[in-house]
């Protein structure tokens, strides 16, 4: 009889959500290899980052969880291939983020400014994008960035960069 309160107990513990021991604010080291040179033009001026990119399924559902802090010129890019109405949340997510949803032409179709940390509720952009950008919470708005700016990644932002060639995003200079 004993047994089974303690099964529970065990059991309760391995449900419980938790960030690993020893986590850090950085990017683990799988997704420090993907680091992308990222830049958002805007009627102020291009405005630099260098970004993780959640390229894998595993990646991609982690995104940002149980970070507790976001470098100011850091971030997390959601590559869409192809692309598509992307639809996220801030499940375990424990700071504020602006979410950029990306046109394929580059442009920026919706923000999704200082999501709230925890929350279930879906953020999408209700169109199909060719990524999603997460960057720290507040961070478009100190930097003006807008819908319609432009963002591009990899070698278009970085020639000399060894991002790999099938990450580039270079949309066409706007008319």
């Amino acid at each position: 009889m004993r047994i089974i309160p303690l099964l529970l107990i065990a059991l309760l513990a391995a449900c419980y959500p938790t960030a690993p021991k020893g986590e850090k604010a950085t990017a683990p080291a799988t997704q420090q290899e993907t680091l992308l040179p990222l830049a958002i033009t805007t009627a102020k001026g291009t405005h630099r980052f260098a970004v993780e990119a959640a390229l894998t399924p595993q990646q991609q559902a982690q995104g940002l969880m149980f970070r507790k802090s976001l470098a100011p010129d850091g971030g997390m890019l959601f590559p869409m291939n192809p692309p598509r109405t992307a639809s996220f949340w801030m499940k375990n997510t424990l700071i504020p983020l602006d979410m950029l949803f990306i046109r394929t032409d580059g442009t920026i179709a919706f923000i999704a400014a200082s999501t709230t940390p925890y929350s279930r509720d879906p953020v999408s952009a209700g169109v199909p994008v060719a990524a999603v950008l997460e960057l720290r919470g507040g961070r478009a708005a100190e930097l003006g960035i807008a819908q319609g700016d432009r963002v591009a990644w990899g070698r278009c932002v970085d020639p000399a960069g060894k991002a790999p060639a099938e990450l580039d995003f270079c949309p066409s200079p706007a008319r």
